[in-house]
């Protein structure tokens, strides 16, 4: 990801719908989108997010898989590069979180206002 931080936009309406995507910000988004388009790394994002406290060690996580110990690293570190996790390495394991920024720039970009996603995952208009 660049060190660019995403562009301010006002909360009437989301910058995908306001604007075009700048050049830089569009490749931000696709890479983070990109890494998320594989199921596994899909999961792997939502069982770091959802663990106890915010972050996993790959110690916790590895046996939600039936994949290798190199194939989920892989998969990790694919979504670090992205710009969607960060780590830390404790003794012999590393430890895992998501970065809360990553994912507030994917889903204000897709956000359409007055609408809502319910968890069966389809869209409702929010009445207030």
């Amino acid at each position: 990801m660049s060190n660019q931080s995403a562009p301010e936009y006002e909360a009437c309406c989301t910058p995908l719908v306001r604007e075009p995507l700048t050049e830089d910000w569009a490749g931000d988004l696709s890479r983070m989108f990109k890494a998320l388009g594989d199921p596994v790394r899909l999961r792997l994002l939502s069982l770091v997010a959802s663990h106890e406290g915010g972050e996993a060690c790959v110690c916790d996580i590895s046996d939600s898989f039936d994949l290798s110990q190199p194939t989920i690293s892989h998969h990790l570190k694919v979504l670090r590069q992205a710009g969607l996790l960060d780590c830390e390495r404790r003794g012999t394991w590393v430890y895992y979180w998501v970065i809360p920024a990553a994912l507030q720039q994917l889903s204000a970009v897709l956000l359409v206002e007055g609408t809502s996603v319910s968890a069966a995952g389809s869209c409702a208009e929010v009445t207030a």
